[in-house]
């Protein structure tokens, strides 16, 4: 029989408010700078090369995307990459990290419906800085018991938060926009994995969805999520 869900975890960033579209705006907005060095394709497919190459040393997050940036605008200009132009790259980043929090249709609602019944974990990776500005920012915060950032999501950092905040994943649900992070790990450790899709999304984040796992769901959009969590309830 299955166990009742007792602790829910949320994603943040295009799951709870927009993100991903401000790095796509951004990332256009770099192609057209180095328009007159590269193709916009050869551009694209040599900064995302940067970014998973440097994963590892900036993390996850605006920073090391404008660094990666910066990386790549040196590289396809043989180190010719006018001062300018680096310029533009950085105030575009400043541009990204002062941007203001809009939540997604339905999250607020969605977001204190699940809190009457359950404990809620924000779980997120990225910028410390960065994370903790979007989130005292949504207006939602005071609704999670805790909000973890962390460098990676894995099974073992979802065994670690849903141990310390509840009785382990197997009592537990994560619901994010991210198949290889939010989901995938999270069934792995033994509890519920919610797939919610957003229209933007990063190519170091997709994997294949185990669509025959029975902890395996997928929604249309967070203001679902109560009602399947009521569905798993009644299941149990």
């Amino acid at each position: 029989m299955a166990r009742k869900v007792l602790t829910v975890g949320l994603d943040a960033d295009d799951t709870l408010w927009h993100n991903e579209t401000f790095f796509k705006l951004t990332e256009a907005r770099f192609r057209d700078l180095l328009g007159d060095f590269a193709e916009a394709d050869h551009l694209a497919e040599r900064l995302l090369e940067a970014e998973k190459r440097n994963i590892h040393h900036y993390g996850f997050g605006i920073k090391g995307f404008v660094l990666s940036m910066i990386e790549t605008a040196i590289e396809v200009t043989d180190k010719r990459v006018p001062a300018h132009v680096i310029s533009q790259i950085l105030e575009a980043g400043q541009d990204m990290l002062a941007h203001p929090v809009d939540l997604l249709d339905g999250v607020q609602d969605a977001v204190e419906t699940l809190a009457q019944n359950h404990q809620l974990i924000l779980i997120t990776k990225g910028d410390l800085l960065d994370q903790e500005r979007k989130i005292a920012a949504s207006g939602i915060d005071h609704l999670f018991t805790a909000v973890e950032v962390v460098s990676d999501k894995n099974t073992t950092t979802y065994a670690r938060i849903f141990s310390q905040y509840g009785a382990g994943p197997e009592t537990a649900l994560m619901a994010g926009n991210s198949m290889k992070s939010d989901v995938l790990p999270m069934i792995e450790a033994g509890g519920h994995g919610v797939f919610i899709p957003f229209a933007e999304a990063w190519a170091l984040e997709h994997a294949e969805a185990p669509e025959a796992h029975p902890r395996y769901h997928t929604l249309e959009a967070l203001a679902d999520l109560p009602n399947l969590i009521q569905d798993l309830q009644d299941d149990s």
